[in-house]
């Protein structure tokens, strides 16, 4: 973009500047760090100027917003055609409970739905079993048959709101569960659109919500791949989830490199099983962090965008642009919240919220300021809702289509960030893939000493935490916060009780011996699960039948 012989002459303005000015300066006031870095330790610079951006060039590493390489948005329009979805994040106690929220969000101007589902549904255990105990309905809804998700989804109309589900390992059982509550609406399932997250692999690398080995799991997910792509057109078969890794302890470089290398992982299963990349990857969609350091953050999306594109055009040789698009939802950084000062994690999150915008994403849930302590109540989920709000309707980013770009500095983090991430992604094609990676420890190693060295900062003074480790006042012990009854877990095993005994219990056992028969075999095992759903089997009884036939993944030991 930029004529050599002005270039050099930048740079001997750049020293001039440095040498005249800056010098003179530090000799009487001296900057307050050494050295400054990123939230993620990347080294920043005093200065911006066209030298750090001397290799752009417009079309390739830029474009315009809708084209390839995406670094300016996947629409061509943008929020000026309509705003992100406004997604929060919401679930507790019984569906019953959860469905009331749900609808207090949607009067409150939500314009999508977010399931969190309890421990033991997460891990594909009914409430009534002995490793529940003590779990249910406490970090998201307890979901154990299609009798609860009929509850959970009453009087919200499946074909009017789009729907996330952040489950993994059982994430065919409640697409199906979800298919089959539109059915009894009759909503068919190609009016449907949402997402399931179904990630497992950041599972085994972050999480830890997994069941399966990797081979099957990975078969679960390529079946649900196909099955959509003729059953459930309009719905996002993954969320590949960047959140969780973050959340773990990695940095910005490491989410971005991580992430699209579990990408990398799916596309080729999908394929290796006979899928045609252009029919499944338009449905593929992403699931980021949001941190505090806003500049890196912006840069993080930018580079994310033009990496996928990149590997997906060049690598995968998909032909439709559709393919080459990351489309991606961003959650607010739960690891950023205090539970010191919490009115604190309020401007946090507004921090957040302007990152995730200026950097383009498709939507978005904010943390509430209570959630450092407990699930949020009412009045701070509304708080968290209208500072998307207030950023869509009162801060101006919104009426133009990446407004940072240009800026030296971001156009040079956003370049930092894409290299390295793409270093990363080569050492994990060295070591065979994302799945190999995983089982020799080298992803959950580099996210440990990331997270290592980032605690040590805190605990040195060398990051400042307001709040935390300084700026404290004395705080009286929090007040109102919201508390699950321990008489959910109580309720659910009458429910249970009760569906087991109403039931077909013939026709129940009937599908689940078709489904087990199908895990034996390699047909698609979507279609058995839906019909298992659909027989009330509960979410417990169809998890027992797949982990009879393809046994339970045992994580390794990481030094």
């Amino acid at each position: 973009m930029f004529e050599k012989e002005k270039l050099d002459q930048q740079k001997e303005k750049d020293k001039g500047w440095n040498e005249n000015k800056v010098e003179k300066v530090l000799s009487k006031f001296p900057e307050r760090r050494k050295q400054f870095v990123t939230g993620s330790n990347l080294k920043v610079k005093r200065l911006y100027t066209p030298a750090d951006v001397e290799a752009l060039d417009y079309d390739g590493d830029l474009g315009y917003p809708g084209q390839y390489p995406f670094t300016r948005g996947v629409q061509p329009t943008m929020y000026r055609g309509k705003f992100w979805t406004m997604r929060q994040y919401a679930g507790f106690a019984t569906a019953e409970e959860s469905n009331k929220r749900y609808k207090y969000l949607l009067e409150q101007g939500q314009t999508g739905l977010s399931v969190a589902f309890d421990l033991p549904t997460q891990i594909g255990y009914d409430s009534d079993h002995s490793l529940s105990e003590g779990e249910v309905g406490k970090v998201g809804v307890a979901i154990d048959s299609l009798k609860d998700m009929e509850i959970l989804f009453d009087g919200i109309p499946l074909d009017k709101v789009s729907t996330s589900m952040t489950i993994n390992a059982p994430a065919s059982v409640l697409l199906a569960m979800y298919i089959a509550v539109a059915e009894k609406q009759g909503v068919a399932a190609d009016q449907l659109r949402g997402t399931i997250q179904n990630d497992i692999l950041k599972e085994y690398i972050a999480r830890g919500t997994y069941i399966f080995p990797t081979a099957p799991s990975m078969r679960l997910i390529t079946d649900i791949f196909e099955y959509c792509s003729q059953e459930v057109p309009n719905w996002n078969t993954i969320s590949i989830s960047g959140y969780h890794i973050r959340e773990a302890g990695s940095s910005a470089v490491q989410e971005v490199a991580f992430t699209l290398a579990n990408g990398i992982a799916y596309v080729e299963a999908a394929i290796k099983a006979g899928l045609d990349v252009d029919t499944f990857a338009p449905r593929l969609s992403f699931f980021f962090n949001a941190h505090n350091d806003l500049l890196e953050e912006v840069a993080k999306f930018r580079a994310a965008r033009r990496l996928w594109a990149k590997i997906m055009k060049e690598r995968f040789k998909a032909k439709s642009e559709k393919s080459m698009q990351l489309k991606f939802h961003t959650q607010t950084g739960g690891s950023t919240l205090t539970a010191q000062q919490p009115d604190n994690n309020i401007v946090r999150v507004a921090i957040q919220t302007l990152a995730a915008v200026l950097g383009g994403t498709q939507s978005l849930h904010t943390n509430s300021k209570d959630e450092a302590l407990a699930l949020p109540t009412e009045d701070s989920v509304r708080i968290a809702l209208r500072t998307q709000q207030i950023v869509a309707y009162e801060s101006g980013v919104a009426e133009t289509i990446d407004p940072l770009a240009g800026s030296f500095y971001i156009e040079n983090l956003t370049n930092t960030i894409e290299q390295e991430a793409m270093a990363y992604i080569e050492k994990i094609d060295a070591l065979g893939g994302s799945p190999q990676a995983i089982e020799k420890g080298f992803i959950q190693k580099e996210i440990m000493d990331s997270s290592y060295e980032y605690q040590k900062q805190i605990e040195s003074g060398d990051r400042i935490v307001v709040g935390m480790n300084k700026f404290q006042v004395k705080e009286a012990a929090p007040k109102g916060l919201l508390r699950v009854d321990p008489s959910v877990g109580e309720l659910q095993k009458d429910k249970i009780r009760q569906l087991k005994a109403e039931r077909d219990n013939s026709l129940t056992e009937a599908k689940l011996a078709e489904l087990r028969k199908a895990a034996v075999g390699t047909e698609n095992l979507m279609p058995f699960i839906l019909e298992a759903v659909r027989a009330y089997a509960t979410l417990g009884e169809v998890c027992g039948v797949l982990r009879e036939v393809f046994g339970e993944y045992q994580q390794s030991v990481i030094l």
